[in-house]
């Protein structure tokens, strides 16, 4: 099941959620006021991919770019 990140709109609290995808969309209680007025928010995931040198890179390619270690320095 994915972690799926919420807000509330009553007291502005930000807190996450264990959810089926089909529950996803649907409102969740706030955690900290009870409220039922809850929003999903759109998560950013980290990945973990092997950088040109054969070690990790930092940079995830699920971000839309190269690896950090395939740049040269100053950007080009």
């Amino acid at each position: 099941m994915p972690i799926y990140e919420y807000k509330c709109k009553t007291c502005d609290t930000q807190f996450e959620a264990l959810r089926p995808m089909a529950q996803a969309d649907s409102p969740t209680p706030c955690p900290q006021c009870d409220g039922e007025e809850t929003m999903r928010l759109l998560s950013v995931f980290a990945a973990s991919a092997k950088g040109a040198d054969g070690g990790a890179c930092e940079t995830s390619m699920a971000w839309g770019g190269p690896c950090c270690r395939t740049i040269a320095p100053g950007g080009g």
